[in-house]
């Protein structure tokens, strides 16, 4: 984060975003702000609150992107929630302090995936010397090894008693990392722990009890192993990912990743504008202020308890989004509004922003489909034309049905590939050039007929 500027922030956010500058601005600076609240001395670290945000806008233009990259370019841990999946205790739904939980649990499971992959060379060694001993079991006489085959290939022709288990022992280590052992097969002992179905019923769910009861009971069982035959190419990748297990610190995983967490975790809010209830309601709109009410601690700075220890929520960045069609941010209780002192309206998108989206990200949706055909041999090609008359589409479609933004684009270009993606193995044609015509032809029929449009773009 040191050498990552608000500048770069944004430029590295325009390799895969089109648009939506004023969000890129607004988040960068945010990301930013939590490098410069680190270099701060402790006591004043923990004054600073981060600045979160709400991202104003429909569907499909890039809110939930913008926070994902984000999370990327800063190598921070990542969670998306819908805020309508959540109601106020009391009623069926989630709890709020679930999405604590489920943040750490990704953090650890990625953290614990990072740290195995550090140590693959150390784990591929020891899975070597085990795979060895398997072959030339350390109380046997020198020379001898399990399979008859590997034995007459190891010591060739010479005198068995003339050579040292050391470098029969050599031998067999220069076979296996030249894949001539491969094939063979070896009795190899894995783990056979079968975890106990347990089912708990319960007014408030599993996540409010604090345990994890799957890993409580899973511990109290007895670890069986049985024995089965692997080829020894599978038995080094078995035995390299179980030593990779061991050599990591699963507790100083937990502790780094509720760290993590805590210091640099981005949560996503989705549609937080459908728990926004109008004024003096009743009923339903009740359990909407409701959920607000819950957010609020966890938003301002709370101690959540989870299975890895308790997290605090103060430094957490919050983004959230809705379209606001209905209400308007300020519909929001005062409390929870305060809490997002950075609102920013993103930009509907338009046939230019369209035609930048199919060709200029590094994921550019025509560069995905060239890619995929490219697979089974057959080139295609797009020309401007073509670009510009999906762009146009997209925006009758949007205009004329549900308006999904940039999601249209996916619809669209499904259908209009259709035959070729299906024709793809055994079409005789390799090179295929997709013109503003071959756009008409197949879809204008559909465009044109609204009811067509509405089940099939």
């Amino acid at each position: 984060m040191k050498d990552l500027k608000p500048e770069q922030i944004v430029t590295e956010l325009d390799k895969y975003i089109i648009g939506q500058n004023d969000a890129k601005k607004s988040v960068a600076i945010a990301l930013r702000n939590r490098w410069r609240r680190r270099q701060l001395d402790k006591d004043l670290q923990d004054e600073i609150a981060p600045k979160n945000i709400i991202l104003i806008g429909p569907t499909g233009v890039g809110k939930t992107e913008i926070a994902r990259r984000l999370a990327n370019l800063a190598d921070s841990p990542f969670y998306k929630v819908e805020a309508s999946k959540f109601t106020e205790v009391g009623y069926v739904g989630r709890d709020v302090e679930s999405m604590i939980r489920d943040i750490v649990e990704l953090t650890v499971n990625n953290l614990r995936t990072k740290r195995q992959e550090d140590v693959q060379g150390k784990a591929a060694e020891i899975a070597e010397e085990r795979i060895l001993d398997i072959l030339l079991p350390p109380s046997s006489q020198t020379g001898a090894v399990i399979s008859n085959d590997i034995d007459i290939i190891a010591t060739g022709q010479k005198d068995e008693e003339s050579q040292s288990k050391a470098s029969t022992r050599e031998k067999l280590r220069k076979m296996l990392r030249s894949g001539k052992l491969d094939s063979r097969q070896i009795d190899l002992e894995v783990q056979a722990q079968s975890s106990p179905m347990v089912e708990i019923f319960s007014n408030t769910g599993i996540e409010e009890m604090g345990i994890n009861v799957k890993d409580m009971l899973g511990n109290l069982m007895p670890k069986n192993t049985k024995r089965r035959k692997v080829k020894i190419k599978d038995a080094i990748k078995l035995l390299t990912q179980e030593e990779a297990a061991h050599l990591v610190d699963m507790e100083q995983v937990k502790t780094d990743a509720v760290i993590m967490v805590e210091q640099s975790g981005i949560i996503f809010i989705d549609e937080i504008d459908k728990v926004v209830g109008k004024e003096k309601s009743y009923g339903p709109e009740v359990s909407k202020e409701g959920v607000q009410r819950d957010l609020l601690p966890i938003v301002e700075g709370s101690s959540v308890p989870t299975k890895y220890g308790i997290v605090k929520t103060d430094h957490i960045l919050f983004i959230a989004s809705g379209a606001f069609h209905i209400s308007k941010p300020s519909d929001l209780i005062p409390e929870l509004q305060g809490r997002f002192p950075i609102r920013v309206e993103l930009d509907s998108l338009g046939a230019h922003e369209f035609t930048r989206i199919l060709t200029e990200p590094k994921n550019a949706l025509v560069l995905q489909y060239i890619a995929l055909l490219r697979t089974e041999g057959v080139e295609i090609e797009f020309t401007k034309g073509a670009v510009d008359k999906i762009a146009a589409i997209a925006v009758e479609v949007n205009s004329t049905t549900e308006n999904i933004g940039a999601r249209r684009l996916h619809t669209i270009l499904e259908k209009l590939l259709e035959d070729i993606l299906f024709k793809a193995p055994d079409i005789e044609e390799k090179k295929i050039v997709i013109d503003a015509s071959f756009v008409e032809k197949q879809l204008m029929n559909i465009v044109e007929n609204e009811d067509l449009t509405r089940y099939i773009l």
